[in-house]
């Protein structure tokens, strides 16, 4: 039997790979080839936004390969996870951001992929000469019944023998212990993923009796026991929950792009946003002229167009002063990724 040792927010393992350690702390780039796929799982948590053909790096949509590059750069990635939809259906983009972020960051930047398609032993070439380190399969749930006897077999034995870290990446549901057999035959680790009610699967799963787990989280009622109680079935295995996802990796990756972009005066916040003020005004050189008056550092404001962004804690002590000159005063908490989403707007 497996040593299961608990984790943070719920989560549980016997075995973490190396994708899922460095996922763990925030040190990975989501990579997202393209919306399309086919399999159509009732349980697909994908958004209608991402649902075409796009690539994305982490939260920002990316039209050239600098812009996959500087995505790394901003959060000093050690690695990437490559995801969809079903990225296989673009090998050859697969491959170009495969040997693109290696040739850039080097051999030892670690890169995962996903996919739910049982690959050829060609395609597992191309991916290893390109230097794929690492394969996670998701077998679509009509294979799983007789998962033993399906090409995801050869294809897990096949990714083995070229080299690859090789497991299997499923929703936590009822029927995956029929997936032990396989593992411990072919020797692969597994990670169960708790259920997740979102936008798109909402209707499909309060269809087939799924249903919230409580009323702070979007997680599934018994996702978490079914693999609780499968667990020791596997000698490599490791249940990831819902919370785990959002409070801990998207956290620490939050604090990890935070810290390598933020500017002197922005205040990193232990959820990894930030904060910063903003002073709305037509007049800018009248509030630099102010600021000047004022001794507040260079390093401490930023002009922008029609605005000026500055350390909150100054404007707090500045605001009664500028009010006259100003349109507009306020203190805002934002996320540090390229699309910057406002958390909260706290007028001064």
């Amino acid at each position: 039997m497996a040593n299961i040792q608990q984790a943070e927010a719920g989560s549980f393992y016997s075995y973490l790979s190396t994708g899922c350690k460095m996922c763990r702390d925030g040190a990975k780039m989501v990579l997202y080839i393209t919306g399309h796929c086919g399999k159509n799982c009732f349980y697909c948590p994908l958004s209608e936004e991402r649902k075409g053909d796009a690539v994305y790096a982490n939260e920002r949509k990316v039209q050239c390969d600098d812009e996959v590059i500087e995505e790394s750069m901003r959060m000093q990635a050690l690695g990437t996870g490559i995801t969809g939809g079903e990225p296989l259906l673009e090998m050859g983009r697969v491959l170009h951001y495969i040997n693109l972020l290696k040739s850039t960051f080097g051999q030892k930047y670690h890169i995962h992929l996903y996919t739910a398609l049982p690959v050829d032993e060609k395609t597992i070439n191309n991916l290893v000469e390109a230097g794929l380190d690492e394969i996670r399969f998701h077998p679509p749930l009509q294979e799983w019944e007789n998962i033993g006897k399906s090409k995801f077999k050869t294809a897990i034995i096949n990714c083995k023998q070229a080299g690859l870290e090789t497991g299997i990446e499923v929703p936590a549901i009822e029927g995956i212990g029929k997936f032990a057999g396989l593992c411990d035959n072919v020797d692969c680790y597994i990670n169960f993923n708790e259920l997740e009610f979102t936008d798109t699967n909402y209707e499909e799963l309060h269809r087939r009796g799924y249903r919230l787990k409580d009323d702070i989280s979007n997680a599934v009622a018994g996702s978490r026991d079914s693999a609780l109680k499968v667990m020791k079935l596997f000698r490599r295995g490791h249940f990831c929950s819902s919370t785990y996802k959002d409070a801990i990796q998207l956290r620490k990756r939050l604090i990890r792009i935070a810290e390598n972009t933020s500017r002197p005066f922005d205040e990193i916040t232990d959820d990894g946003t930030i904060i910063f003020g903003i002073i709305h005004t037509k007049n800018t050189a009248k509030i630099l002229e102010q600021l000047q008056e004022f001794e507040v550092p260079e390093e401490m404001y930023e002009l922008k167009a029609n605005n000026i962004e500055i350390a909150s804690w100054i404007l707090e002590d500045i605001a009664d002063e500028i009010r006259d000159i100003s349109d507009k005063i306020e203190i805002i908490e934002k996320y540090p990724t390229s699309d910057g989403l406002i958390v909260e707007s706290m007028p001064v």
